[in-house]
């Protein structure tokens, strides 16, 4: 395996020799401003006059072979303080633009928007996104991996936008203090990306290839500077926060509890490129509530982190391993025990070098059913570029427990747990070669051989062939419990292969169509296993084929047909793995066809729909029929309405009563029901409202929040929360939570 790790790694490096920039040519040069800008959205101050003018841009789809129908105008200026960018948006007619709601970090395909990124250390890697929709909805986000956006991060910066009927005019003022760059750097990686869902274009001002995300900075163009931009003498922020709430917990009939809580963090720029963050007592009550799925296998779902402590440079702790053998999952940090006190230093070194630190301390747990013990967190990850985009990595991950006793022992609790990685991560010049290469070990205390996991993919990607590969084997002594790893002891391989055609008619209704073959093999390392060993993996095997529609007016269409066969190594309840009654037995195996089909409307409508479908046999000779449907209408731009729905329905499925272990013929239906009520008054007060019934785990969640971003990045957030039982809506718990916090820049 080292050998081939070392070969591959030296193949695929060869991909990524030449460092000249693809879109050079694209080059805007940023002149200092004489004179003050006022952020309205009119441009009628006179420093605009003075300004260069991007234009000319790119049609990206429905094709990307000419110049947009659209029309966009982009300048930038800067002061001390900020850098200045304003855009004239026009309209391919005249007409009410389309957004969604004024609501931050909008979806990019539902609204009329336009993006600026920004690409400081022009290194095609690492980059950030800020924007706004027709409407003055804000957007920012980070760029990882060159092509990778993390929208949960949120920083310092105002925007206005206007609107007369033919076109929408965006101006925005970025303080240096929010951005993180080189000093002393004069060309900056730099792009505009435009969607346009009146006339069904997206456009970039330097060309990107339709098959790629336009955010890609493999080609980005150059924001060239007059003189340096300025370094920031001083780049603190504070960010208390203060909060008050009660919680009731009605199922244990246990008294009201109240919340005096106190805490924040801190945000220190060592350097204009490598930031500190701190945080005392944090509180995470301003995170939105998690979408509520339906789970019908044995292993455990993955949800994505939200929590501003993790966010900035996440790109560099969480990209290693898989979807599936993530050796680092920050969501596990804080998990059942509160954390007192944390820093994390992440960012640039030099042009080559790039850093994570992390320690967190968090308490014990002293609810006597649970226990937890006191444990600190510690993390370091180096990352050095090699070749023109690609890099290699490497992390350490330790879980240590403070006071450790016997007890803890008793209770199941691991003294420690390590994880060791060193991964290559390849991304070529043109972005038509991806993937990467990992090799992790774990340590535990009661360590035992077949404790590595090994992952490698492959990915290549023109404008009609997407063709690609992924190799994993995790041992069955793999662990990582500050990671997320659902499953131990096989070994993993997925080809894919797909083709797109795209219809030479200007006119055509479809722009792109073609199929896809996908193939997935799970397999347990063990070759021949005793019936009495119960293994956390299965042989499993999925093909799939896959035919897709894109439509000139954004609908997509899909329709699918695969083959299963699963051989269970454990027991397992397939009609609902959170219920015990009925199992499949050890060592069975199951085979099946299936079909389906999915269906997204445009997003022009102000009316939205969509659908998918499953129909096929199941585990135990059964059948499982599966219907989801989405309606959504919106009052643009204030009121947003969604409500979507999940049925299921398994029958006839050959099973096992575990109460008298006799075989049984079973089956279930069950509804997931969502709904979602957005009204955003301004584009600083919002008030969303979450109902989600799921049958399948019992419970009805009723969730809402009203936040005042009263300034930039600080709120004052309301959150009352319900959880029900669903046969007589009784109360399990509730509980209301105010919060205020402040971002204050020394």
């Amino acid at each position: 395996m080292k050998k081939t790790f070392i070969l591959l790694s030296i193949c695929l490096g060869s991909l990524s020799l030449s460092a000249q920039k693809i879109n050079e040519k694209y080059q805007y040069h940023i002149k200092k401003a004489t004179s003050s800008i006022k952020i309205d959205g009119k441009l009628d101050d006179e420093e605009w006059q003075r300004c260069e003018t991007a234009q000319d841009f790119w049609m990206m789809t429905p094709a990307d072979t000419s110049k947009a129908n659209c029309r966009t105008e982009a300048k930038f200026t800067y002061d001390d303080n900020f850098l200045y960018f304003s855009a004239i948006n026009y309209q391919a007619k005249e007409a009410p633009y389309i957004v969604e709601s004024l609501k931050r970090d909008f979806n990019f395909g539902l609204n009329d928007n336009l993006w600026l990124i920004l690409e400081p250390f022009n290194d095609l890697t690492n980059g950030w996104v800020f924007g706004t929709n027709a409407a003055g909805a804000q957007f920012d986000g980070q760029i990882g991996d060159g092509t990778n956006l993390n929208a949960n991060w949120d920083n310092r910066w105002s925007s206005q936008t206007s609107f007369d009927g033919k076109k929408w005019i965006l101006e925005m003022a970025i303080p240096f203090s929010s951005l993180r760059y080189k000093a002393g750097e004069t060309n900056w990686g730099m792009n505009l990306s435009r969607l346009d869902l009146g006339s069904n274009e997206k456009s970039t001002w330097a060309p990107v290839p339709r098959q790629f995300f336009s955010i890609t900075l493999a080609y980005t163009g150059t924001l060239v500077w007059d003189n340096p931009p300025p370094t920031p003498k001083t780049n603190i922020s504070i960010i208390p926060y203060l909060l008050t709430g009660v919680n009731k917990n009605f199922e244990k009939n246990e008294d009201a509890v109240i919340r005096k809580d106190i805490g924040g963090d801190a945000k220190i720029a060592i350097t204009p490129s490598l930031n500190l963050d701190l945080t005392i007592n944090p509180d995470f009550s301003q995170v939105d509530v998690d979408q509520q799925v339906t789970n019908l296998n044995r292993f455990e779902l993955f949800f994505p982190e939200r929590r501003q402590f993790f966010l900035e440079n996440s790109d560099i702790f969480n990209s290693f391993g898989s979807e599936e053998t993530r050796p680092f999952f920050s969501r596990r940090i804080g998990l059942g025990t509160p954390i007192q006190y944390g820093a994390r230093l992440s960012g640039k070194l030099d042009n080559n070098w790039r850093v994570g630190l992390l320690n967190i301390q968090t308490s014990a747990n002293k609810d006597t059913a649970v226990g937890l013990p006191t444990y600190n967190y510690s993390v370091l990850a180096l990352q050095r570029k090699v070749f023109s985009r690609s890099n290699i990595s490497m992390m350490i991950v330790n879980k240590e427990s403070v006071g450790f006793g016997v007890d803890n022992a008793r209770k199941g609790f691991t003294e420690y747990s390590r994880n060791a990685v060193i991964q290559y991560n390849l991304a070529s010049k043109s972005n038509k070669w991806s993937g990467k290469i990992a090799l992790m070990k774990s340590f535990s205390p009661d360590q035992n051989t077949d404790d590595f996991t090994q992952h490698i993919n492959l990915s290549y990607t023109t404008r009609v062939w997407t063709i690609g590969g992924v190799f994993t084997r995790v041992g069955e002594n793999y662990r990582s419990e500050v990671g997320f790893v659902p499953r131990r002891g096989y070994h993993y391989f997925s080809p894919s292969i797909s083709y797109t055609f795209y219809p030479k008619k200007s006119d055509s209704r479809i722009v792109s169509h073609g199929p896809k073959l996908v193939g997935f093999m799970y397999k347990n390392n063990r070759e021949n296993v005793p019936l009495n060993v119960v293994l956390s993996s299965d042989n499993a095997s999925t093909e799939a084929v896959i035919y897709n529609f894109t439509f000139r007016n954004r609908a997509l269409f899909e329709i699918w047909g695969g083959y299963d066969n699963t051989v269970l190594f454990s027991p397992f309840n397939p009609i609902n793995p959170y219920k015990n009654d009925y199992y499949v037995k050890n060592r069975s195996e199951h085979s099946w066809t299936s079909w389906g089909t999915s269906f997204t409307s445009t997003p022009r409508s102000l009316l939205t729909y969509g659908f998918n479908s499953r129909y096929g046999a199941y585990y135990g000779d059964g059948t499982r029929l599966r219907l989801n449907a989405q309606l959504g209408y919106r009052f643009q731009p204030f009121v947003s309405i969604s409500l979507s729905g999940e049925y299921n329905k398994i029958k006839d499925v050959n099973l096992f009563d575990k109460q008298t272990n006799k075989p049984v013929l079973a089956g279930t239906d069950f509804w997931l029901i969502q709904s979602k009520f957005d009204i955003t008054f301004t584009n600083k007060l919002f008030w969303t409202t979450y109902f989600q019934y799921n049958e399948q785990v019992s419970n009805v969640n009723l969730n809402s929040r009203i936040q005042w971003r009263y300034k930039p990045a600080s709120d004052i957030f309301l959150v009352y929360s319900d959880n029900y039982l669903p046969s007589d809506l009784g109360i399990k718990n509730r509980s209301i939570v105010v919060k205020w916090n402040y971002w204050w820049n020394i």
